[in-house]
């Protein structure tokens, strides 16, 4: 078995790790939504972001790592805003108010979103036809937003496109101390650098009588905590290490469809054709664009595309 693992090429090894930190990461929206049919939004949001800084604190402390320079201090902090705050928290109540497949489809923009923050960080010139892509991907995602919701745009819409907003800007201020610091490391300061926050505010709004909450929604958080904010992106940075970013990336382009996936199996919803349709013009225009993007010398580009849903 073991001379079977070593046989594997080290890309090959990267895209089978990529592709469990894809698959982990899918699967954030429909827990999501299946933890807040009980629990308090806040408590999910801060819960899970206390419960990985908990966990984080034991990984950094057994490793020795040495508490981050100012520069990167500052960046870490403002990230764990975004992505132990702003982004779950704005998922959180939005999944109270839309499915988790349209949520699926509002956040696939996020690569787009991302790549435009990521610009911005690092000072890079994405070409006219990037821009060009990343306009036609909003204008799909919001033309989706309002067919669902009847030619409006609805509350729960709001609330993704701050999840993206605030995912785009987390993960291009994470992928700039990225350069510096290895990936586990990243967002393990982040989790824990958040835990003055995260953590009284979690026991506040905790549930009256935990033992109510059935095993199913606590295994939703526990998830979340463990995963969707912490683990899976070790499995994602060790993909990417092993396999290459231009080439490990690429596996990203199937979260969406994940994602759907598993809104009919944990959520029970159920997926139209119009939903998958606009899913794959979305991961198109994804794909299109990140071809048409250009690097800045030095700046590690597809970082900025790394998932943490």
């Amino acid at each position: 078995m073991a001379g079977g693992f070593k046989a594997i090429r080290p890309e090959t090894a990267g895209l089978l790790l990529g592709f469990v930190g894809v698959v982990i990461f899918g699967v954030t929206l429909p827990m999501t939504r299946l933890a807040v049919e009980v629990l308090d939004p806040l408590f999910v949001t801060t819960g899970r972001a206390a419960l990985a800084g908990l966990v984080a604190c034991v990984v950094l402390l057994v490793s020795k790592k040495s508490f981050p320079v100012y520069r990167d201090r500052v960046s870490l902090m403002l990230a764990a805003i975004c992505l132990c705050a702003g982004f779950p928290g704005f998922t959180g109540y939005a999944m109270q108010h839309v499915d988790a497949s349209h949520g699926g489809v509002v956040l696939g923009i996020i690569p787009l979103a991302t790549a435009v923050t990521g610009s911005l960080v690092s000072h890079q010139r994405p070409s006219l036809g990037f821009w060009i892509t990343a306009l036609l991907g909003a204008a799909l995602v919001v033309g989706f937003s309002m067919q669902a919701s009847g030619g409006s745009v609805s509350a729960g819409d709001l609330l993704l496109l701050g999840s993206v907003l605030s995912a785009a800007i987390g993960y291009s201020l994470a992928a700039d101390v990225s350069t510096r610091l290895s990936g586990w490391e990243v967002i393990s300061w982040i989790v824990v650098l958040a835990l003055p926050v995260t953590l009284p505010v979690a026991l506040w709004s905790s549930p009256v009588d935990p033992w109510a909450v059935s095993s199913l929604h606590w295994g939703a958080f526990l998830y979340l905590g463990l995963f969707s904010q912490y683990f899976g992106f070790f499995f994602w940075n060790a993909g990417l290490a092993l396999g290459g970013v231009a080439k490990v990336s690429q596996v990203q382009l199937l979260q969406t469809f994940v994602t759907l996936a598993f809104a009919a199996l944990i959520n029970g919803e159920t997926v139209g054709l119009t939903t998958w349709l606009v899913a794959l013009a979305v991961v198109g225009l994804v794909l299109l664009g990140r071809r048409m993007r250009v690097e800045k010398a030095g700046f590690v580009g597809n970082k900025t595309e790394k998932s943490l849903t």
